[in-house]
């Protein structure tokens, strides 16, 4: 019996690598890396030198990595679908970004090439075309205690992974030892999307109840907020609209989340924030962006929030995306 289970998992894992080499990214409706460079060497909290950024379909965040440390390619792990690009900061600010797409191609593997964050410029593909600065970004995960967002600045070890299927693509990253007031705890954070959608699925996981675990929309000029709640009242979602893209044009965020997940809303001068009851369950809710250069791009609040409708009401008929 153990020989068949050991020949059985052989060629389990077998069959996932030849899965894996089949994938092809010109034929891809949803493609996630994570890209570092290895041959350069560290000078304080900087990577100097090296000749060329590796694709891995795993990585261990180094000791001294922070932001703007130049060892990561566009700084972290990147998911896409043919319809828009999210990026994760991986270091102490742990907030999604967004790459405007302009074409239904793959584009990250093309994206911080250079060495550089030209990316914040328009090219044939799009651009990075969210300023997330201090603020959260869109949907992803912050601590909120005392009036106080905490970020992620103390993490004993964090490790990020990738994943390829013909159905979706994502990132998984596992926080070892996230310390922020008194606690200490292990937290996961998985983001998947897929073909042809606007959102990604995201579920979160804290290995210890703890107050203040919070996700939210970065708070920019020129925008509307709205709100609504699904018929069954289980679903909602906060979303904002308006001319807060870095090109500037018209671009609209917004989180789906389940209402018996989240202890309170709270606006800050820097984000709409939901704010999760402590829990060790896991959590899952969508966030979204819509730009309005995308290829058949929405254009206008109306546009948006019929999307935003639509979409509440599938969660109220089935409960997920």
């Amino acid at each position: 019996m153990k020989t068949k289970i050991t020949i059985t998992s052989l060629l389990l894992l077998s069959s996932i690598l030849v899965s894996a080499q089949k994938y092809d990214i010109k034929k891809a409706k949803t493609y996630a890396e994570i890209s570092s460079k290895t041959d350069g060497k560290w000078e304080g909290r900087k990577y100097i030198g090296g000749t060329t950024f590796k694709n891995v379909d795993r990585l261990k965040l180094a000791p001294e990595h922070t932001d703007h440390s130049f060892d990561i390619r566009y700084e972290g792990p990147g998911w896409e679908s043919n319809r828009i690009g999210y990026r994760l900061y991986l270091d102490w600010r742990n907030a999604i970004d967004i790459f405007g797409k302009k074409t239904s191609e793959m584009i990250l593997p093309k994206v911080g090439q250079d060495n550089f964050d030209s990316y914040h410029e328009m090219s044939d593909w799009g651009a990075d075309i969210l300023k997330a600065g201090k603020a959260i970004g869109i949907g992803s995960i912050d601590r909120y205690l005392n009036n106080e967002k905490l970020h992620f600045r103390e993490v004993d070890s964090t490790i990020a992974t990738v994943v390829n299927k013909t159905t979706e693509s994502g990132v998984k990253v596992n926080y070892y030892g996230w310390k922020t007031a008194s606690d200490k705890i292990d937290f996961t954070s998985e983001l998947t999307i897929k073909p042809d959608q606007l959102y990604t699925q995201h579920t979160i996981k804290a290995s210890k109840e703890i107050k203040g675990i919070c996700t939210g929309i970065a708070k920019q000029k020129n925008t509307e907020l709205f709100k609504k709640e699904s018929k069954n009242k289980k679903w909602a979602y906060i979303a904002t609209y308006g001319e807060q893209s870095l090109v500037p044009d018209k671009l609209g965020m917004a989180i789906f989340y389940q209402t018996g997940t989240i202890e309170n809303n709270v606006e800050t001068d820097l984000d709409y924030l939901l704010v999760f009851k402590p829990t060790t369950k896991a959590n899952t809710f969508y966030l979204v962006g819509a730009w309005e250069q995308e290829v058949n791009g929405i254009k206008s609040k109306e546009e948006f929030i019929k999307y935003l409708d639509e979409k509440l009401e599938i969660l109220n008929k089935k409960g997920k995306m």
